[in-house]
């Protein structure tokens, strides 16, 4: 059920990622600016902005940007001529760049990621905070479901990329966090506990941007489990995925 949650949450996250809300009061600077009925130039001309007058910034999509007038209309402008206005200040509006300059200087990444840990599928979804353009910060949560036991774990991690201004680029991770381990009915009958044990984390992958705001990523951890008997459990974590970035 987390697993679904999981999953849904992101989906959520992707389709706020291509249509995002602005809320930004802007004047138009340009002679005049065209609103479209649509976001697309195919669309057609229904009025025309002109110099001096405000508009307020609704949602932005592939490049074009719904707008209303003080009046009330409603409609889509190209991002050309969004960035040709000023924002309350009277400064030039500066926009999030949807390409690979605006992934480089990116500060925040989420994602979702299915693979194995061990010979179990797995589901994982993680946050990323950039510290700088060949570090990031990142935690993440792992659930996977096998036919003895639910595991559920969770890491604090840190990535270094190797060639951050290459569009592919492989990097590495070093990490701890908690791994839980819950037996199914079965062994809980027989006797089986439910534990908790202190994780350590290294691993290597690769990262490959797509495009807009999308991130493919590959990635191996090697997990080394600290038992309660002061023994020490290997395991083997493979993931792909998809991240999206802010």
């Amino acid at each position: 059920m987390r697993v679904i949650v999981f999953v849904v949450a992101f989906l959520s996250l992707f389709q706020w990622c291509a249509v995002r809300a602005e809320s930004v009061v802007v004047t138009v600077v340009e002679p005049y600016a065209d609103m479209h009925t649509g976001p697309a130039s195919e669309f057609p001309i229904f009025h025309v902005i002109e110099r001096g007058e405000r508009i307020t910034v609704l949602k932005e999509h592939t490049g074009w940007y719904k707008v209303v007038t003080d009046d009330g209309k409603e409609g889509w402008i190209a991002k050309a001529a969004l960035a040709s206005t000023r924002d309350v200040n009277d400064r030039p509006l500066l926009l999030a760049q949807n390409n690979f300059d605006g992934f480089k200087s990116r500060t925040w990444e989420f994602g979702i990621f299915g693979g194995k840990l061990d010979d179990v599928n797995a589901m994982s979804v993680s946050a990323a905070w950039i510290l700088t353009e060949n570090i990031a910060a990142e935690i993440s949560a792992t659930q996977a479901l096998g036919d003895f036991s639910d595991n559920r774990m969770w890491l604090v991690r840190l990535q270094h990329y190797t060639f951050p201004e290459w569009r592919l680029t492989p990097y590495f991770t070093l990490g701890a966090g908690q791994i839980r381990t819950e037996p199914s009915a079965t062994l809980v009958q027989s006797g089986a506990d439910t534990r908790t044990n202190d994780l350590l984390e290294v691993g290597a992958g690769v990262r490959y941007y797509l495009t807009r705001n999308f991130v493919m990523r590959a990635e191996y951890k090697r997990l080394t489990a600290l038992t309660e008997r002061d023994e020490f459990e290997e395991l083997n974590q493979w993931t792909l995925g998809f991240s999206v970035f802010f």
